[in-house]
């Protein structure tokens, strides 16, 4: 099981401008890195492709993700100013983490889940 995430803030700062722009709808982004034991190190966020932004709600077809073993989760983003999942986010769960940035959208503003909803130790280099 997860204990901690790891982004540098450069990396951080691209997802939380790309949530800034799509306000007041929902981002949502892949995330592309790599899980090693308790800890998962994310090197880049990708636009899933068909991807919908709406109010309350972001989506994508996950059959048209490809076959790519380096996307190790989803992150979004909640204009409502909250980032805890959910019931809907963790029905909805991909991959092995999943980040949340609530507006208005700093360092901050972020945090990270496994798929049962329990929060991970978020570190931003």
């Amino acid at each position: 099981m997860l204990k901690e995430v790891v982004v540098s803030g450069e990396v951080l700062e691209v997802f939380l401008e790309l949530c800034r722009e799509v306000f007041p709808r929902e981002n949502i982004m892949l995330i592309r890195g790599k899980v090693r034991g308790e800890r998962a190190e994310i090197k880049e966020f990708l636009i899933p492709p068909f991807s919908t932004y709406g109010e309350g709600f972001s989506s994508f077809p996950t059959h048209m993700i490809p076959f790519d073993l380096s996307i190790i989760g989803i992150a979004h983003s909640h204009p409502s100013g909250s980032n805890n999942p959910s019931d809907e986010d963790l029905n909805h769960f991909y991959g092995r983490v999943m980040l949340i940035a609530a507006y208005p959208y700093g360092m901050g503003s972020v945090a990270a889940y496994n798929s049962k909803g329990i929060k991970i130790e978020l570190t931003v280099d």
